[in-house]
């Protein structure tokens, strides 16, 4: 049994002294400390304009889908089913009630 902790003692401690050494791609890579600018540079070069890209997608996106005329409305017996009143204003419209997207049971508002 004190062999095997003291076998478990040495690869702990050697371990611990191998990983204490700071030797891989970190902000600050062994006893240089100009890691930092690496990152800042990757932050302002890379990301933000990864950033930007993603905005620009996402806009032109918005717009293609808006160029679209908005669907004929169709009246389902199994849809808009109203039992019961809705406890805030009128009481026909949902919580989140988008009067260009979502219909009520007559149809479309605008």
């Amino acid at each position: 049994m004190s062999l095997v902790s003291h076998i478990l003692r040495r690869s702990i401690s050697q371990s611990i002294a191998k990983n204490a050494q700071v030797g891989g791609p970190s902000a600050v890579a062994g006893h240089e400390a100009g890691g930092y600018k690496v990152w800042k540079k990757l932050s302002f070069f890379v990301a933000v304009p990864a950033v930007g890209l993603c905005m620009l997608n996402a806009y032109l996106k918005h717009q293609e889908e808006h160029g679209h005329p908005r669907p004929e409305f169709v009246k389902y017996e199994h849809l808009r089913i109203r039992n019961k009143r809705f406890p805030w204003g009128e009481g026909n419209k949902s919580l989140f009630h988008n009067p260009h997207t979502n219909a009520l049971p007559d149809g479309y508002e605008h």
